[in-house]
């Protein structure tokens, strides 16, 4: 069943971002938003899926319990309704309704609890009693995927660049939440031999830029991250350093304005991660202009920001968290126009 699933499913587009103001370099989305449930995490669910099948972790009828609140949950009940297993997400009890709207579309239960800090004993403690299998994406992301190829995000990306003036990219933007797709992408880089070079993008409440700059696997945030999908309060197994050329550190502000001036431009609104990581590929796009380095660099639309209408799209909300996109917009807004990118990030 997951393979025709796959069968039945197209490539998602990659789509090529005009700008003017930055000649010599081209600047490409992969537009994931465009699978059955909305994101770039119907890829993983179904590899943690394939998986966990394949080691006899699910049989007929076992539950699958995963930690999340997001897209990986949505992704993953779909996956479990397919199969006909019964399916539960552990969430934080503030989870948006839209967001347990969309888990509960596809046949899964919410289980809700007050303190986030214990969302991965809750969830392996759930699956214990449940007689069931604790998904675990945040330990299982990284190996669950073919990152060789069998046509992987990363595979996909080069096919579909071969015509494209700048075939290899300089640089490939992801940031991190399960550390998945990051590990998939610089390994597939290594194994193919190819001259980019992969650089994570963080944000601003994460403790994988701390670990990534002091190689302490220990490091921890206490407070979450406002950007969802992206940004851990803890350094997850998945995350792979070793594979990451740079790591950027982006202020959730400056997410914000990338989703603005992105769907701006698109004509359709993204995801607050999808900004995390255009306002990184801004910034190297800055630094490549200063060097007078020509080249392409790609990024992901990691969703849609239609599940975020009450949230980023909403200013009261932006405004209750202390969040000023403006200046930042502007600075997007300067650089695609052909002037200077003046902003400090912490870099590593």
């Amino acid at each position: 069943m997951l393979e025709a699933d796959q069968h039945r499913s197209a490539d998602t587009h990659l789509f090529k971002l005009g700008c003017a103001g930055l000649s010599g370099i081209d600047i490409y989305l992969k537009d994931e938003s465009t699978h059955p449930t909305g994101s770039l995490k119907h890829r993983l669910a179904r590899s943690l899926f394939l998986y966990a099948l394949c080691n006899g972790h699910i049989r007929e009828n076992t539950p699958v319990v995963e930690a999340s609140s997001g897209s990986t949950a949505v992704s993953e009940a779909y996956f479990a309704q397919m199969i006909g297993v019964p399916f539960y997400a552990v969430m934080p009890r503030s989870t948006s309704a839209e967001k347990v709207a969309a888990i509960e579309h596809y046949g899964g239960t919410c289980h809700f609890i007050d303190d986030g800090r214990l969302l991965y004993s809750e969830a392996a403690a759930l699956a214990q009693r449940l007689g069931g299998h604790y998904m675990d994406q945040f330990t299982f992301a990284e190996r669950a995927t073919d990152w060789r190829g069998n046509n992987n995000i990363a595979e996909s990306i080069f096919e579909q660049m071969q015509r494209e003036r700048h075939p290899v990219p300089r640089w490939m933007v992801m940031s991190a939440g399960t550390g998945g797709t990051s590990a998939t992408l610089g390994r597939y880089l290594r194994y193919k031999r190819h001259a980019t070079k992969l650089c994570v993008a963080d944000v601003e409440h994460s403790a994988f830029f701390e670990g990534f700059r002091t190689r302490d696997a220990a490091c921890c945030c206490e407070r979450a991250s406002l950007i969802e999908g992206v940004g851990r309060p803890r350094v997850e197994p998945s995350f792979v350093p070793g594979v990451v050329d740079r790591m950027v550190k982006i202020p959730d502000a400056a997410s914000i304005a990338g989703m603005n001036v992105l769907s701006r431009r698109l004509g359709r609104r993204v995801g607050g991660s999808t900004g995390t990581n255009f306002f990184a590929l801004c910034w190297l796009a800055n630094e490549m202009k200063a060097n007078g380095v020509e080249g392409s660099l790609v990024t992901l639309i990691c969703d849609s920001g239609e599940r975020y209408l009450k949230t980023y799209y909403e200013p009261e909300w932006v405004v209750s968290k202390g969040l000023d996109p403006a200046p930042y917009e502007a600075r997007i807004e300067t650089l695609l126009a052909g002037g200077a990118f003046d902003c400090h990030l912490a870099e590593a």
